[in-house]
């Protein structure tokens, strides 16, 4: 989707502060951090939120997960949150399915 910020980024074309890339997957440090470790974690086709995930798409969803496991391992973090708004009403202020990592410290509930 041209118009897409997280396209954009995904592409290249708009500066990110890189955790991890693969073919399928991108993920960067958030511009608004709201815990010490927060990264957020893209795929790179664009799906518009997990309400438009399908049976053909969800092994995109899935290696998200494998790639959220790897990188806090990577980081040395066991405990953190995995947070994915879906529609405005919910927070979701870029229309692009994307998985919000959260750590590095206590997350209450219920959240907001």
């Amino acid at each position: 989707m041209s118009d897409c910020l997280f396209c954009k980024i995904a592409n290249g074309e708009i500066p990110s502060n890189k955790v991890y890339e693969d073919d399928t997957v991108y993920a960067f440090y958030d511009i608004d951090p709201q815990a010490p470790v927060h990264f957020l974690v893209i795929p790179k086709t664009h799906i518009g939120s997990c309400g438009e995930i399908t049976p053909e798409n969800a092994t995109v969803v899935a290696h998200c997960f494998a790639v959220i496991a790897k990188v806090t391992k990577g980081l040395g973090i066991t405990d953190f949150r995995v947070v994915s708004n879906c529609g405005p009403q919910a927070g979701q202020s870029v229309h692009h399915l994307h998985f919000h990592v959260l750590a590095g410290r206590d997350m209450t509930w219920p959240p907001g």
